[in-house]
């Protein structure tokens, strides 16, 4: 009966301690994504979400629809951070995910917020359009608005190698439709 016990107690303790080492940081992770970025000549897509916004799951299934899901899986290492869920859902963030935010000056921006990242971890984009606002920028979020879409357009412009053919498929699916 005490091996028996002693079994189950040593087969909790190792469940327990594998769950807590695959639990990587938002740091691990985005260094995870840029070393097979780097192996695949590819940037990293950061994009904060949390499973209560509506936003950030039409960025998702913008991105994976059929006619641009290739486009970006050939482009870009994507990473889901989720952030800002509510008090009963916090164990859905990623382990320091809320600080990798606001690192990257997502606080009081709303969510989605997305970034690019070189393979080296270097930013060289993120979701703040510039624009006449006190602030100077405003978060473009999942893209929607034609001015939206231009910037998120632009971005992909400067940091991927998607030609102008491609890029207008991608403006087609984000942009709003008229009603």
């Amino acid at each position: 009966m005490k091996k028996k016990i002693l079994l189950a107690f040593v087969s909790i303790l190792s469940v327990l301690y594998s769950t807590a080492q695959g639990t990587a940081t938002a740091d691990e992770l985005l260094k995870e994504a840029c070393t097979r970025a780097g192996k695949e000549n590819k940037k990293v897509m950061v994009i904060f979400t949390a499973s209560w916004c509506g936003w950030c799951h039409r960025m998702k299934k913008n991105m994976e629809e059929a006619d641009v899901k290739p486009f970006f899986s050939q482009q870009f290492e994507t990473l889901l951070i989720t952030v800002l869920e509510s008090p009963d859902k916090k164990n859905l963030e990623t382990p320091g995910g809320a600080a990798f935010f606001t690192k990257y000056g997502g606080d009081g921006k709303g969510i989605p917020f997305w970034l690019v990242f070189d393979k080296d971890g270097n930013l060289l984009a993120d979701s703040m359009k510039p624009d006449g606002s006190p602030t100077g920028k405003v978060n473009t979020g999942c893209p929607y608005e034609k001015e939206e879409v231009a910037y998120f357009i632009e971005v992909l412009k400067k940091t991927t190698s998607l030609n102008d053919e491609q890029l207008q498929v991608i403006s087609k699916r984000f942009t709003k439709k008229a009603e």
